[in-house]
């Protein structure tokens, strides 16, 4: 319902400290994909609105306050901003529901991550600093100065699935920086990114420091582009990622990416087969399997592969699939029709190609209307498959055999992808030790754990750049070194590194 979702100013957009209107007048629809009826509409940015919004982050950067604050200060108004966006909990884990069909389960209290990224970046620039004296080598300096400066002008450009913490996860660290920043949610899902906007201006940030323009793809295009973007900070598919990186070296931008995955799961003998359908289908039906990190890819010992099947089988088919709105559902729809079709392709592919589908590959029983799939594992799976190689995004996963613990890894590292990665198993001596094979950004032992007080990003078509941590923040820096023959009064000989 729309009244369980408050928004102050829907229909406008947010540039320059001020709700002002879209100069087209058009309207995004959003669409829940439980029931595919229109349950908002939220104002639509144009070409000319992402010219007003970087003009704004430019003056703002440029000649505002907020990167020549002292950090401290900073610090004050992100936690302001924090606090803004707890009183907003409930709009924020709404939306995520209707905009995406996560469970209302999951929604429930998600919104406190947003307010602790927020938290975490200001106590690290209370902390961190921004100035290192370094002795010099130089032939006319006793010092160098190394200071962190802000990058400048960011376009942080967020996914549908997750709209709240990877907006976030760029926002937070580039307010903290100093950055001046222009979002741009998925026109999907750009609910919460007006609820950060309400936040910022709530928290007193000064104008065109946060700024906000929904809009399409092509539009988004033109915000990559703009030669007053000094970063751009992108979360989404690798295809566009891919281009979003050769506009940006085109022009020497900064940017960071996150991107696709196509992670394996590595269960080695010791670990009981009765328990790989309880650990591993969280891991595959999370939000309808529509996660970067999810385990698409499950690598089993040949001797115990149908042990393995069996058990994974039984606990997809016992998954409650239905109305995110309902407390018992556990998994909800697709959030869109067109991710519907793509993971029905996939399907179709699999058989094609000789896989066999264990269970699942249909539309649940009872469930006519809305973007639903049923839980899938395909099983006689090889890994030069197509299902086996490309993302698909929906809860479907493929179980490979393999004979040795280095056959596994190589299966595992046979991928494009490098994003996240687990190993089950009770033994931490060879955990470790694959995850230090493992060519991905993030790997875990009996699980997936997800923490952004520590860095994640991926290798290879994964991605560039970390999230999250104190690695998080770099990207949002420029390094200068400044030569001195003695040091300014600011600074004293007792902080000299050496």
């Amino acid at each position: 319902m729309r009244d369980a979702i408050q928004i102050e100013y829907p229909d406008r957009l947010f540039i320059g400290g001020e709700w002002i209107r879209s100069s087209s007048a058009k309207q995004l629809r959003l669409v829940n994909p439980a029931d595919e009826e229109i349950f908002f509409e939220v104002a639509e940015a144009d070409p000319g609105d992402v010219e007003s919004a970087v003009a704004a982050a430019r003056n703002a950067f440029d000649h505002g306050p907020w990167p020549r604050m002292d950090v401290t200060e900073r610090a004050v108004l992100l936690r302001k901003m924090g606090e803004a966006l707890d009183q907003r909990a409930g709009s924020l884990e709404n939306a995520w529901v209707r905009q995406i069909g996560v469970p209302v389960s999951m929604a429930r209290g998600s919104s406190a991550g947003a307010s602790a990224i927020l938290n975490y970046y200001a106590a690290l620039i209370e902390k961190q600093g921004i100035e290192e004296v370094r002795p010099s080598q130089g032939m006319q300096s006793k010092y160098a100065v190394i200071v962190k400066e802000p990058v400048g002008v960011v376009a942080a450009i967020a996914p549908w699935n997750g709209p709240l913490m990877t907006m976030m996860m760029k926002v937070a660290p580039a307010l903290a920086a100093g950055c001046a920043v222009v979002m741009k949610p998925s026109p999907e899902s750009p609910l919460e990114a007006f609820l950060i906007a309400e936040a910022a201006e709530e928290a007193g940030l000064p104008a065109g420091v946060l700024n906000l323009v929904p809009a399409d793809r092509e539009v988004s295009d033109l915000l990559v582009r703009h030669a007053g973007v000094d970063k751009v900070a992108f979360t989404g598919s690798t295809a566009a990622g891919l281009h979003i990186a050769s506009v940006c070296a085109s022009r020497m931008a900064r940017f960071t990416m996150e991107l696709g995955g196509k992670s394996a799961a590595i269960i080695l003998e010791d670990f009981d087969p009765a328990m790989t359908g309880p650990s591993l289908a969280p891991q595959i039906t999370l939000m309808c399997g529509q996660v970067c990190i999810n385990y698409s890819r499950l690598l089993v010992p040949r001797s115990r592969y149908s042990e393995h099947v069996e058990s994974l089988v039984a606990t997809m088919k016992a998954v409650t699939v239905g109305n995110p709105m309902d407390a018992e559902t556990q998994m909800g729809p697709l959030a869109m029709d067109r991710q519907l079709d793509r993971v029905q392709s996939y399907i179709r592919k699999g058989v094609s190609e000789g896989a066999r589908i264990a269970t699942g590959g249909g539309r649940p029983k009872g469930l006519n209307r809305g973007y639903y799939i049923e839980p899938t594992v395909f099983a006689d799976a090889t890994n030069d498959m197509v299902i086996a190689r490309e993302e698909i995004f929906g809860p479907v996963t493929t179980v490979i055999p393999y004979d040795s613990e280095a056959e596994a890894v190589a299966i595992a590292n046979d991928s494009d992808f490098g994003l996240s990665g687990g190993v089950y198993t009770h033994d931490t001596d060879r955990a470790y030790a694959i995850a230090r094979s493992v060519r991905t950004g993030h790997f875990t032992q009996n699980g997936r754990e997800f923490d952004l007080t520590n860095p994640f990003g991926g290798f290879k078509h994964s991605g560039v750049g970390r999230e999250g941590g104190p690695e998080g923040i770099e990207p949002y820096y420029e390094i200068k070194t400044v030569f001195l023959p003695k040091l300014p009064a600011i600074l004293s000989e007792t902080s000299v590194s050496m």
